[in-house]
């Protein structure tokens, strides 16, 4: 894409001097020499393992709708090591290339490379190995293995968006960041059905857009809550350049279109009653929990919002998980 080195280089500050970095400051004091566990600990860090589960979850429902039944667990476990690895590995590159904005914020100045306990260099080809492990394992492991390959393109994908769209381009640059941002995280039911079927069709292509559509509402909820932190950091999150009515009424909106979204996909063969009450179940306290965040902004209303958006993500997978196994 013609000027996207000189587009990235004006979206991304400036980096202060690392350690390890030539001309950095002499009086920078020596990186603390770390026990094994420790460091072992950290890279476990750079993966995101909280993350990582939820999207490992998704996958699983795109797998388990799929074969409309329990799949093939050797399958289950090679898309599981695939997805688990690409996904660690899109994380630890996101601890590189934000290592900046992560020391101006209190909730991630701890980490690993901003907290100077893993260079960043480190960081990036400990990245860019898992995902190669990434690819490798689920293209040469899945069959058929035009399943394999398109479930390891699928993979390789989610972590290119999440990399130069998300993180390198619009992360820095617009509110609008995680709204499109965010398919990067809607693509693992897309490699479980894909690794199912060979294919990508309807139901999965739903899958994707709730996953879609339920980002932003979840993390403009977290937003809220860490606003001061975004806001020294420099990000433009939604209630940093609007405000925080805006930013409730936006998730209000969002709830309300996800549940519709996800009763229209009840009315798909592919899924049965269990989902459809589940979706219904689950969508109504969501809408409820972001009206009465709009209504009055209290601190304890966006975390209610922003743990709820967890569960009812967790719960909706599980809910087609188990409509699936059902209906055989």
């Amino acid at each position: 894409m013609p000027g996207l080195r000189t587009e990235l280089a004006r979206i991304t500050p400036p980096l202060q001097p690392d350690a390890e970095t030539p001309g950095a400051p002499a009086s920078a004091a020596p990186p603390e020499r770390l026990s094994p566990a420790a460091v072992v600990r950290d890279y476990v860090s750079l993966t995101k393992p909280k993350i990582i589960s939820l999207l490992l979850l998704t996958a699983a429902g795109g797998m388990f709708l799929a074969e409309q039944g329990v799949p093939s667990l050797t399958l289950l476990l090679w898309v599981w090591i695939g997805g688990a690895l690409a996904s660690g590995g899109a994380n630890a590159i996101n601890h590189q290339i934000d290592r900046d904005i992560d020391r101006e914020m209190r909730r991630t100045q701890s980490r690993p490379v901003a907290g100077r306990r893993v260079a960043p260099r480190y960081a990036l080809a400990f990245g860019i190995a898992l995902n190669i492990a990434a690819f490798v394992i689920m293209a040469a492991l899945i069959r058929p293995w035009t399943a394999g390959l398109l479930a390891a393109g699928l993979t390789l994908s989610a972590t290119l968006v999440y990399v130069f769209v998300y993180t390198l381009w619009l992360k820095r640059s617009t509110p609008n960041n995680i709204v499109i941002g965010g398919a990067a995280g809607a693509i693992p039911p897309l490699v479980g059905w894909a690794a199912v079927t060979g294919s990508v069709d309807l139901p999965a292509v739903y899958l994707f857009a709730i996953v879609f559509f339920w980002t932003p509402p979840h993390f403009w909820a977290l937003s809220l809550l860490i606003q001061t932190d975004y806001a020294r950091a420099g990000v433009p999150m939604l209630p940093v350049v609007s405000s925080r009515r805006q930013t409730a009424l936006h998730i209000f909106l969002y709830s309300i279109a996800l549940t519709v979204l996800t009763l229209m996909f009840g009315l798909l063969p592919a899924v049965g009653w269990i989902y459809l009450a589940a979706a219904a179940l689950l969508g109504a306290p969501f809408i409820w929990l972001a009206w009465r965040l709009w209504r009055q902004d209290e601190r304890g209303r966006a975390k209610a919002a922003y743990l709820y958006s967890l569960a009812y993500l967790a719960l909706l997978f599980v809910a087609i998980m188990v409509d699936s196994v059902v209906a055989v």
